[in-house]
């Protein structure tokens, strides 16, 4: 009757118009809350029954039911036919949420960075560096002593009597120098005094400064320092061959000699 009286272009009862009303409030409340069904169908009144009361207390809407649906009012009818079912997520247990975020706190947390010798490393790395007390100076306390005696036995075994007074005059038989300058003396016996007494000593002393530059591996270990070692010991031994054979292969005159058939010619 309202939808005829309507089309007419007659006011519809004001009971009439608050019970449409309150259809629609009916109808949209299901929808915002996403419950499951089909949107609530208000019933159209018979001109029969008479108008109910103006204030009215909402009632939940009845099941649909198979079949066709009865006739809805011009503003329920949109609602009705968009109507989908949807039901919300069961809210997930505390003990799980809890243990997933647990679970994200620890796989996503950075603490530090830390290298993986230090954590395969089981014993700690050797050092090169001492102190210098008791360490070294013990060490060297200790060869100091050991000099010392030594030193002293030699001085009670072997006699070193001063020489007597120089005599121009008179002059010694093999004469020779200190036995620190003996290997330069054995050299003026092979070669010219310019290549005995500068070039052979100074190319010497030219490999012995130019060593550090050419061989820079701060390694201690014999192995990896092969041409240092052996520039050195090739300087050393060439020198201590030298002196041995000015000391004790030199007799009179100089000459050649071997020490167990003429004698000792060597005076400390």
């Amino acid at each position: 009757m309202a939808r005829a009286k309507a089309k007419k272009g007659e006011a519809a009862p004001e009971p009439e118009r608050k019970e449409v009303e309150a259809a629609q409030e009916e109808t949209a409340a299901p929808q915002a809350a996403g419950e499951t069904g089909a949107a609530a169908v208000p019933k159209e009144p018979s001109p029969e029954q008479a108008p109910p009361a103006p204030a009215r207390a909402p009632t939940p809407p009845p099941a649909a039911a198979p079949g066709p649906a009865p006739a809805t009012t011009p503003a329920a009818a949109p609602a009705a036919a968009t109507a989908v079912a949807t039901r919300p997520a069961p809210p997930k247990p505390k003990a799980e949420r809890a243990a997933k975020q647990e679970e994200k706190v620890h796989t996503h947390r950075l603490l530090t960075v830390v290298k993986s010798r230090s954590i395969q490393q089981t014993k700690p790395e050797a050092v090169d560096k001492v102190n210098v007390w008791p360490h070294l100076l013990a060490i060297e306390f200790l060869a100091a002593l050991a000099v010392l005696a030594f030193l002293t036995l030699f001085s009670i075994v072997v006699n070193a009597p001063l020489l007597s007074e120089a005599n121009y005059n008179l002059t010694p038989n093999p004469s020779k120098a200190p036995w620190y300058f003996l290997g330069l003396q054995e050299l003026l016996a092979y070669f010219d005094p310019m290549v005995a007494g500068v070039t052979i000593p100074g190319m010497g002393i030219f490999w012995l400064m130019v060593a550090p530059y050419i061989d820079k591996n701060p390694s201690n270990d014999p192995d990896h320092r092969k041409f240092a070692i052996a520039l050195f010991t090739y300087f050393l031994m060439f020198w201590a061959v030298l002196v041995i054979i000015g000391s004790f292969f030199r007799g009179p005159g100089y000459n050649f000699v071997f020490p167990w058939t003429q004698g000792l010619f060597f005076e400390l």
